[in-house]
């Protein structure tokens, strides 16, 4: 399948247009050109189930979908129509709407060991609300997250642990200390740094390792033991690894989960669950001092609570997530064919589950490479598919699955050649970049 000609006038112009107007050229860092190579797509205008076409007209195969939002697929018919079947009756008003009720019994029905819901508009929203619950609940400070992840928060409390802390005052930074995944002493050694101040243990249930055997119900005994709150990120595990989200995979129940993403099939509604204990401290039936919890204008909006419902019933009536799993399996057979045809495999790899595939690259020493990433976007994209991870939706067919094998291992051919003759042979403008680090 030979490169096609791609054309990125109109793209190229908006480009320099959102530069001058948005900080980074877009709203969500992982979306920004610095993620890209120089010749992608600047701006996807429609998408529908797997597939979505830019500005100038090109059509790609989409992975990731959405920083895996679009679990279903764009424009997924049964979301798009109750949405719309909402948008005629309004969308927000001065008082509670019944959808919000409706939307809660949905998702807590779908989650054991839940008792209560706070619904909000992205994961950050979520997550900071677990944090102050805990804090509240325990009249602590600090909080213990799990270094191996990447992201919890937009929030001053986690940016200020990262590589682009600037702006996030020192005493805020000390507040949140580290630990390693599946290393339960590097947890039980904060704990015993720091006696009685850790109000919660904070970390996502798997990403692309998984816990090892009583890990998860470890690492809650002893945030239990030592009197904190113990809270996971589903906001990528969730209505992925399971319906019932990865605690019913692992066997374990947390004090409090955070959801979004794929709840809503790409409309922005998130969720902070859990015990009424913890939880009701946000509302009135208590006698303990109140907890401004979580308080949106838009926190509530009824087209989005709309999706919700209609993703998670769509869950329960059809196979989502074995599809998830099946897709996944077959790209994976299909990549690991390439790679081993051509050699690869201490320079190319394949991470995670099956329903939430990643890749790595390495250079021609073994190295992680953000280079060879670029070449390999670079090489994929030229040929219709875009793919900052393999992500598959349900929307993926058997055919663009195929498909997809046939483009990746003709970009991996290309990827061996500049292993043995150099990268700068093949790659065609700057490398990308992390996202966190401290300058441009």
């Amino acid at each position: 399948m030979a490169p096609r000609e791609v054309v990125y006038a109109e793209g190229n112009s908006l480009r320099e247009k959102a530069h001058r107007l948005i900080p980074g050229g877009a709203h969500t860092y992982a979306k920004g050109d610095d993620q890209y190579p120089e010749q992608a797509p600047g701006f996807i205008v429609r998408g529908a189930g797997a597939h979505v076409w830019d500005v100038d007209g090109n059509e790609y195969i989409e992975y990731g979908m959405g920083l895996r939002a679009v679990t279903l697929g764009h424009a997924f018919e049964p979301v798009v129509k109750a949405v719309a079947a909402q948008l005629p009756f309004g969308s927000n008003f001065t008082r509670p709407a019944p959808i919000e009720v409706e939307c809660a019994e949905e998702l807590l029905d779908l989650l054991p060991g839940a008792d209560m819901v706070k619904f909000c508009k992205d994961g950050s929203m979520a997550v900071d609300g677990a944090l102050k619950l805990a804090r509240a609940h325990t009249g602590r400070d600090m909080v213990a997250i799990c270094g191996d992840h990447p992201f919890f928060s937009t929030n001053d409390w986690f940016i200020g642990t990262t590589e682009m802390p600037r702006g996030v005052p020192e005493w805020v930074r000390r507040q949140t200390v580290k630990f390693r995944y599946n290393d339960l002493s590097s947890l039980e050694g904060l704990f015993e740094q720091y006696p009685d101040r850790i109000a919660c243990v904070l970390l996502e249930a798997a990403r692309t390792e998984e816990p090892l055997p009583g890990f998860l119900e470890s690492v809650k005994s002893c945030a239990h033991r030592h009197g904190a709150v113990f809270v996971l990120d589903e906001m990528i595990t969730g209505f992925r690894w399971h319906l019932h989200g990865a605690q019913h995979v692992y066997g374990v129940r947390a004090d409090l989960s955070t959801f979004g993403k794929a709840l809503a099939n790409g409309f922005s509604v998130s969720a902070l669950t859990g015990k009424r204990e913890l939880m009701q401290l946000g509302g009135e039936d208590h006698d303990r001092e109140r907890v401004f919890l979580l308080s949106t204008t838009h926190g509530a909006e009824t087209h989005g609570l709309a999706a919700a419902i209609a993703t998670m019933r769509f869950y329960k009536k059809h196979p989502v997530i074995e599809t998830l799993y099946e897709r996944g399996a077959r790209l994976r057979r299909g990549l690991q064919r390439a790679i081993g045809g051509l050699k690869l495999e201490r320079h190319f790899d394949l991470v995670g589950r099956d329903c939430n595939l990643a890749f790595g690259t390495r250079d021609a020493d073994g190295k992680p490479s953000q280079g060879f990433r670029t070449l390999f976007l670079q090489e994929i994209i030229k040929r219709g598919v875009i793919a900052p991870s393999f992500v598959v939706s349900y929307s993926h067919t058997e055919a663009d699955i195929d498909r997809t094998v046939e483009i990746v291992s003709e970009a991996l051919a290309i990827y061996r050649k500049a292993l043995e003759d150099g990268i700068e042979k093949y790659l065609k403008g700057r490398s990308v970049n992390p996202v966190f680090r401290r300058f441009a």
